[in-house]
């Protein structure tokens, strides 16, 4: 890694792609539509109108970076943007049409999207039910648009100039049995693959933010299911199902890395050789640029 940039040199590989990562945009934008959904969103409705430049320390806000990223999609043009969630602060219609009209928009000029959710995309704070079950509610409702076309939004997968990327939400920190074997599948087809999800994978001496995989994770350690309003995470911590997806991505050989969001700060854990990348917040101004190269001969 070299700043915000990413480089993947890559055996076998005979041509070049870019792939600009955004994610934790925290569009806060509401209307008439959301009135009815106040109590649920309230606190996040508040959050992040106004922050600062993670590099310049100058003030900035999520519409701001987001219109700034796109425009440095156009500038470079990259081959995909990829959005690993939190792009919305809450399920609002308001904010998902502002950034759809967008996205398509950048998909007009030839330059393809691809989203998967985040913790907040779907979450309205305190509405009954699981996290999973309200997931399974909010995101046909208000982020379906978003997707591909016929794509599960749990998991999916696109080719890019040779190189396999899978889109898998692990927004609720756990993996359902049918992403296990989503991943199974397409790694077995041997191409060079990156996994892009919002919660990042455990990486030994990282709190439970790097949720996906970590042993401490559980009703143990969560901090923060009163303010969020929602049910507190499981007794006994992950299950088998998410310990074997963990295991998968740090034992795969053609698996090249992860990108993630969701800790707002830049990181990068070599776990078991595979490189686990977390990209700074995008309410921030930052993104990162994803570069996959032919091996020099």
């Amino acid at each position: 890694m070299n700043g915000t940039n990413a480089q993947f040199f890559i055996p076998g590989l005979s041509t070049d792609s870019r792939i600009l990562h955004v994610t934790d945009t925290h569009l806060f934008l509401d209307d008439e539509r959301g009135k009815d959904f106040v109590q649920y969103s309230a606190r996040m409705a508040a959050a992040y109108h106004q922050t600062a430049h993670y590099m310049t320390g100058k003030p900035t806000g999520p519409m701001e970076s987001l219109e700034a990223a796109l425009r440095f999609a156009r500038e470079k043009k990259v081959d995909a943007v990829a959005l690993t969630g939190d792009i919305l602060s809450f399920p609002s219609e308001a904010a998902a049409d502002w950034l759809l009209e967008r996205l398509e928009k950048l998909k007009a000029d030839g330059i393809p999207y691809f989203f998967t959710s985040g913790n907040h995309d779907w979450h309205y704070e305190g509405w009954p039910g699981s996290d999973a079950a309200k997931r399974e509610e909010w995101i046909p409702k208000r982020l379906g648009k978003l997707y591909p076309e016929n794509a599960d939004p749990l998991a999916y997968s696109v080719c890019v100039k040779g190189v396999r990327h899978l889109f898998i939400d692990d927004s609720i920190y756990e993996i359902l049995p049918a992403q296990l074997d989503f991943l199974q599948k397409e790694l077995a087809f041997g191409d060079p693959s990156v996994v892009w999800m919002h919660i990042p994978p455990y990486a030994p001496g990282r709190g439970v933010g790097f949720g996906c995989g970590h042993p401490a994770w559980g009703a143990g350690s969560d901090r923060n299911w009163e303010i969020e309003r929602r049910e507190r995470w499981r007794e006994g911590g992950h299950t088998q199902t998410s310990f074997d997806f963990y295991r998968l991505l740090c034992e795969s050989p053609n698996l090249l890395g992860t990108f993630c969001g969701h800790v707002h700060s830049t990181s990068l854990d070599i776990v078991n050789g595979k490189p686990f990348v977390a990209t700074e917040a995008n309410a921030r101004g930052a993104w990162r640029l994803a570069e996959f190269k032919p091996m020099a001969k």
